[in-house]
């Protein structure tokens, strides 16, 4: 049996114990590199929704990355935060990013107060690196850092998590995406690349720790640990060729639909795919544990990017509750509220009044709680919430500029408008 300090040593941790250091700040996050598709670590950067790229040391030829395991205090949107577990002050925890060929060590050091370990999801490694506590590994208890050291035998989309407490550890967010680029560069040029995890939430109402426990009746469905309207935009030129790489880490499977576009489905965490194997698609479902990278060329405009469960496109969904559905309420409304103070009575004609009651102040909802619906649009209430963002493609706009440009200002004679106010207005047929 391996004990644990013959696992050490195994694994190089007392070769490296002395550099530990200062490692977080030795380059910056997300640091400017040379945007290029050439070998020789020279790669397009990928940019992580609402996150980051964690930095690297070089010692002796090695890439040396630092994880910190714990608690985080984490905002899905503004009007909602909770406790929850993830890596480097942030859940997802930071994008690792290599080439094909590196040697990389990655320091994981668990600050939480039970055992953790990191297993490196789709990674081609050692069975005494893959990270499953009891099988390949000791746990890695509070306060101990272990060196996890390998060299990356592929390139692909991938990422990391916990194999101990599984349940638990997931549910409250440990984990993050882990890229590696090809060594002999991009056969098609990429002049965007993006990535980001499907995860889903039981945050109750009121409440400020997600709740492992929930098995299917989830309430917040997030990009990156984000819910829209805080989820940040893809954007890009028109005519650029873009990646999005999703990873499903959630405990449901998500059909992705992009708006204004047939994206092809061109890889994987096996990498990308032979140019024969792409096929074309407006939706893709990625899989719980599967991850998928699509690719398009980007047209003008601004156009909508969610996943097609409709549940998944709101915020603290309510389950179990009657079906007011075309049910008058008015009046009773009056009585209920005698014995439940604040009551609303809505719904009847749909539910796409709950935020105008919300912006209104109307209907406030518990503490700590989103409302259903949220953001708004050059024309109005947009009416999504939870898995839900925006593609926003503009003519003119710089390689490396991430900036959100504002509203598509569409040109004359292409938005649907109004040419009637007549609810008899001509003669549709039906049938009959």
């Amino acid at each position: 049996m391996t004990s644990r300090r013959n696992f050490i040593n195994l694994t190089g941790a007392s070769a490296v114990a002395a550099a530990i250091g200062p490692v977080l700040g030795a380059n910056a996050a997300n640091a400017p590199r040379k945007p290029s598709n050439t070998a020789n670590n020279s790669y397009l950067p990928t940019r992580t929704l609402n996150g980051w790229t964690l930095p690297y040391t070089m010692k002796n030829g090695v890439k040396e990355f630092h994880l910190v395991a714990e608690e985080v205090d984490h905002e899905f949107a503004p009007g909602s935060r909770a406790k929850c577990w993830g890596y480097n002050g942030s859940t997802p925890g930071p994008t690792i990013e290599a080439v094909e060929g590196d040697r990389v060590r990655i320091l994981v050091t668990n600050g939480l107060k039970e055992h953790t370990t990191i297993h490196w999801h789709g990674l081609l490694l050692p069975s005494g690196m893959d990270g499953v506590g009891g099988l390949n590994q000791p746990q890695i208890l509070p306060g101990e850092t272990f060196a996890y050291e390998f060299t990356l035998k592929q390139h692909g989309s991938h990422m990391y998590h916990p194999h101990a407490d599984e349940m638990v550890q997931l549910a409250v967010g440990m984990m993050g995406m882990f890229i590696i680029h090809p060594k002999d560069g991009e056969k098609v040029k990429i002049d965007r690349d993006y990535c980001f995890l499907l995860h889903n939430w039981a945050l109750h109402p009121g409440t400020y720790r997600p709740d492992p426990a929930i098995m299917v009746d989830f309430d917040l469905w997030t990009f990156n640990s984000k819910v829209f309207p805080a989820i940040d935009p893809l954007v890009a030129q028109t005519g650029e060729r873009v990646r999005v790489r999703m990873a499903n880490l959630s405990m449901w499977n998500h059909p992705v639909h992009m708006h204004g576009v047939q994206f092809e489905v061109t890889g994987s965490d096996g990498g990308r795919w032979p140019k024969s194997q792409w096929r074309a698609e407006t939706t893709e479902i990625i899989g719980v544990g599967q991850i998928r990278d699509i690719e398009f060329i980007a047209e003008p405009g601004d156009w909508a990017f969610h996943c097609h469960m409709a549940h998944h496109t709101m915020n603290a969904m309510g389950h179990d509750i009657p079906n007011p559905l075309g049910v008058n309420q008015r009046g009773i409304d009056s009585e209920i509220k005698e014995m439940l103070p604040g009551f609303m009575a809505m719904g009847e004609f749909g539910m796409g009044e709950h935020q105008e009651h919300t912006d209104m102040g109307h209907h406030p909802g518990p503490q700590n709680t989103l409302a259903m619906m949220a953001g708004k649009g050059p024309y109005g209430n947009i009416e999504m919430g939870g898995m839900f963002t925006t593609v926003k493609v503009r003519d003119k706009m710089k390689a490396g500029d991430y900036s959100d440009p504002g509203w598509y200002d569409a040109p004359e004679s292409t938005v649907a408008a109004r040419i009637s106010s007549d609810p008899d207005f001509g003669n549709p047929p039906r049938r009959k």
